[in-house]
């Protein structure tokens, strides 16, 4: 077992990426794959059959012959797919970055508009992220991905480790959502100690007059997260001012409109109408805290969502070929290029190498 504290790393030069093609769509005959020739590029984006209905995933590397990263992105009902190329494009000399836009969220929303009463559940995504998995291991030849996931991401990736562990070369966690009930409450408690502190009569009486969790409103979690935001960004590094910026293909009145209508939808479909949503539901624990991959963990130190304290008892109670948990100084729930060069760090001098080789064999 090993914790770390990752420091500012240099900034990492980002790198743009030409057009993008289309996947075959699943159930197609595969060729050997687009990387049956090493050091071959690839850049594809598309709409392909998951769990019975058309999913956005996205594929982009310099070389082929690179192991794969299958990010889980969090929210839920937030894409990393607008923004991949300013966020990870440094990581696609060294890996294969594959991006997946979940049910109900991004373009697959677009795709798919569930109905008024269609619920979202975590057997369901679980199910798609292992299918998403398998999908990319056949259409890139590997026989295993490096599974990374944060925040709402990080709880449907260990979901997914869990369930069909012989598809991952290691799990990759950064703000690492333990248990809601047990990170919420930890969130409020230490949120509104800072807003006391420091004399925040407005924080305070919102948070007060919201009273700790369980809670049935389905505003109370935006409530509370708009004081975190406010007292991690006194504590953090920004991310840079361009980093949110969509890139083409993603800047579109339609795909606007598509991100937010589902980003609601996800929202309501996590926390409940009534406090039963998908979150509340959430205890990693019932899964068993034996991996049989290895396993790192990433917790800003200013963390006010997925609190340090939740994430580091989790992480003690883990069993795993290897595990380590890495602290970021002066970072919080959200990305930053603290957060960013940490993972990349990670992946980099952790797992590539190990990766490469299983893939190999």
């Amino acid at each position: 077992m090993k914790r770390v504290l990752i420091g500012a790393a240099a900034l990492l030069t980002l790198m743009s990426a030409p057009a993008a093609g289309q996947p075959t769509p699943r159930g197609s005959t595969l060729e050997p794959g687009p990387c049956g020739t090493p050091g071959k590029f690839i850049e594809e984006a598309g709409l392909v059959r998951i769990g019975g209905i058309q999913q956005w995933i996205t594929i982009g590397g310099q070389d082929c012959g690179n192991p794969v990263v299958l990010m889980v992105h969090g929210g839920p009902g937030n894409p990393n797919t607008p923004f991949s190329h300013a966020l990870f494009g440094a990581w696609t000399a060294d890996f294969v970055v594959v991006q997946w836009d979940q049910r109900g969220s991004g373009k697959t929303y677009a795709a798919n508009p569930p109905g008024e009463d269609e619920a979202l559940s975590m057997e369901q995504l679980t199910r798609d992220g292992v299918e998403v998995a398998r999908y990319v291991t056949q259409r890139l030849g590997k026989r295993k991905v490096i599974l990374m996931g944060g925040s709402w991401g990080s709880a449907l990736a260990v979901n997914m480790a869990q369930a069909e562990p012989e598809l991952f070369h290691a799990y990759v966690g950064t703000a690492q959502l333990v248990s809601y009930a047990d990170d919420m409450g930890a969130s409020y408690a230490r949120t509104l100690r800072l807003a006391r502190e420091a004399g925040d009569a407005d924080a305070t009486t919102r948070l007060e007059a919201l009273g700790p969790p369980p809670w049935i409103n389905p505003r109370s979690f935006r409530v509370l997260r708009r004081v975190t935001r406010k007292y991690e960004a006194l504590r953090t590094d920004p991310p840079p001012a361009d980093w949110f910026r969509p890139q083409a293909g993603y800047d579109t009145p339609a795909y606007e409109a598509a991100y937010e209508a589902g980003e609601d939808y996800s929202y309501l479909q996590f926390v409940g109408l009534a406090g039963d949503g998908m979150g509340p539901q959430i205890d990693l624990r019932s899964l068993g805290t034996a991996f049989r991959m290895p396993v790192f963990l990433l917790q800003g130190e200013e963390d006010l969502v997925t609190p340090m304290d939740i994430s580091e008892a989790y992480f003690d109670s883990l069993t795993a070929p290897t595990k380590a948990f890495i602290r970021l100084p002066r970072t919080g729930h959200d990305p930053n290029r603290i957060m960013i060069d940490g993972q990349f760090q990670v992946l980099k001098s952790r797992v590539r190498d190990a990766a490469m080789k299983a893939d190999a064999r």
